[in-house]
């Protein structure tokens, strides 16, 4: 073979070698960067109560023609079975937007590395307290944990003013909680050991067993069995309790630890998911959410949730928040405890 017939050979396998680079550069750069600008589909994994969150997800999808996949928790497992979710697929992130009911299961992914940095616009008028400063999640919406009571069976007076007074012998076999390895609960008992100390909470919840406490699979459960008279009095949230004043049941609700403690607030939390396949129609999901809009939508409902963003009317059958002194706002504390809370209480009340 000649020089010049191996030349042309070897120039003919330079540029085919070249086109070859450039053909699989660009697919890399394809399916790596289409799924980010992709903004006509976004999905978000949701512990909110499905018949208050999805509303406002079907109203985002009306106003936007984005396509909203939604994935809810359980009744049973709100918060964790949607974080552990989470943690599984950290390295092939399927969400893009974590939509959480009580703070702990959000700090706790934040430290894991679940959570991406986002520090939207829509959260200005927010105050910092409830904002991580790095920008890994946002509070709006908030919630209260409230001790629920019958109305046929305990006068108002009567009804306990502490969380504290449900392992009083005085109520015994007549106290309801959901279990506390889920949802709201877990935040509760993880803010109570925060703020009692180990051995003044252990000491509680060992009298609260004693106290032949009744703990069943969530909430609404609890709501129902102080409605129903099955029990005198339960630990559950502001928007379980309204749904059942609203549906003219007897029950009430006393915001506990007023004068003590402090009341528990918990704040819905929103937060971005690293590596997520649609990053920026989870940023404008985010903004929505994270409105005033949106935050009046969920006070006006039966939600009852309590705006955090100023000028925006409280909801009915709740106390406005600067009425109260607020238990704990060091999220992060309580977050820091769950786990460990978790496996003390297991024992302690036989779960």
């Amino acid at each position: 073979m000649s020089k010049e017939n191996v030349a042309q050979l070897i120039s003919k396998f330079c540029l085919f070698v070249i086109l070859i680079t450039l053909f699989a550069c660009n697919s890399q750069q394809q399916n790596t960067t289409s799924p980010q600008t992709n903004t006509n589909e976004v999905t978000i994994y949701v512990s909110t109560d499905r018949v208050f969150s999805e509303p406002i997800l079907k109203a985002y999808e009306q106003k936007t023609s984005v396509k909203v996949n939604a994935v809810y928790d359980t009744e049973e497992t709100k918060s964790t079975g949607l974080a552990n979710k989470l943690l599984a697929e950290k390295n092939n992130p399927q969400a893009d937007v974590f939509w959480s009911n009580e703070p702990v299961r959000t700090l706790v992914l934040k430290k894991r590395g679940v959570l991406a940095s986002y520090k939207s616009a829509s959260a200005e008028g927010i105050a910092d307290t409830f904002k991580d400063a790095e920008g890994y999640w946002t509070g709006f919406s908030s919630r209260i944990r409230v001790i629920a009571y019958n109305t046929n069976l305990v006068k108002a007076d009567d009804a306990p003013k502490s969380v504290l007074d449900l392992a009083d012998p005085k109520w015994k076999g007549q106290v309801a909680i959901a279990d506390p390895r889920f949802g709201s609960t877990s935040f509760h008992v993880a803010a109570l050991y925060a703020e009692l100390g180990d051995e003044k909470a252990d000491d509680f919840f060992r009298k609260l067993k004693a106290n032949d406490v009744k703990i069943v699979d969530s909430n609404s459960v609890v709501r129902d069995m102080v409605a129903r008279g099955e029990v005198k009095v339960g630990l559950t949230d502001t928007d379980d309790v309204n749904v059942a004043i609203e549906d003219k049941k007897p029950i009430a609700m006393i915001l506990p630890d007023r004068d003590g403690i402090g009341v528990p607030v918990m704040p819905n939390m929103l937060s971005l998911i690293a590596g997520s396949p649609h990053q920026e129609a989870g940023k404008k999901l985010l903004d929505y959410l994270l409105s005033p809009e949106v935050e009046k939508l969920l006070a006006q409902s039966e939600a009852v949730q309590i705006p955090l963003h100023q000028g925006i009317e409280a909801p009915k059958n709740i106390p406005p928040i600067n009425s109260f002194k607020p238990m704990t706002l060091d999220y992060g504390k309580a977050a820091d405890r769950v786990e460990d809370v978790t496996k003390r209480l297991q024992p302690i009340l036989g779960l």
